[in-house]
């Protein structure tokens, strides 16, 4: 099962392909940075992909359009 939801995260985010290029920047300045905004023990996920989607979903990324 992946946590954070797609179906969450789709409510936050209005396309599939948005969500994916939002994640992917994230992803990429976790590991560019080792910048987190959360404290490492509290992300489920191990991988930095995950951890940018439960960024997302816990309302720690904004999205301008």
């Amino acid at each position: 099962m992946i946590y954070p939801s797609i179906d969450k995260l789709l409510n936050i985010v209005d396309s599939k392909y948005k969500l994916v290029h939002v994640a992917a920047i994230r992803g990429k300045q976790m590991i560019e940075n080792n910048h987190y905004q959360m404290k490492e023990n509290e992300y489920v996920s191990k991988k930095e992909l995950g951890r940018s989607l439960e960024e997302l979903e816990k309302g720690l990324i904004k999205i301008k359009d």
